[in-house]
């Protein structure tokens, strides 16, 4: 069996994203989820995506902005980053190996991590906000 490569270049960042993101659109619970989101936008948020990675990686200065603010919003819960995380191992297992894959595996795990507990924290805030509205 072939060895495979790690993560070193741009190609292979775009082969990874797309190819992650192949499989999400197909997956059963977040592919109508992101499918609804981006709808005619998926080559934008894509090229944002090769960009992302590449700063993340390869500290090259690809990307700029929050990544946090987009996702606010979405109806998603820690089943979904699960699921997210899964996904993106699996994919990324299949096409490469090595250090900066590892790194990457990392990096998105401690991402879905950080994700999931600001929305946690976020709703909270506004439900308890609600709830004291609601008793005055």
């Amino acid at each position: 069996m072939a060895t495979l490569k790690d993560i070193s270049n741009l190609e292979d960042i775009k082969l990874m994203v797309n190819t992650f993101y192949d499989n999400i659109r197909k997956d059963d619970l977040l592919g109508p989820i992101f499918n609804d989101k981006l709808q005619d936008r998926w080559a934008v948020h894509l090229e944002k995506m090769y960009g992302f990675w590449q700063t993340i990686l390869f500290d090259v200065r690809a990307y700029s902005g929050s990544p946090f603010p987009p996702h606010k919003q979405l109806p998603v819960d820690k089943t979904h980053f699960d699921r997210w995380i899964e996904i993106f191992n699996a994919t990324i297992d299949t096409i490469f190996s090595g250090p900066i894959t590892e790194e990457a595996k990392m990096r998105a795990t401690n991402m879905a991590f950080m994700f999931n507990h600001k929305i946690e924290y976020f709703r909270n805030a506004e439900n308890d906000l609600r709830n004291a509205s609601g008793k005055s």
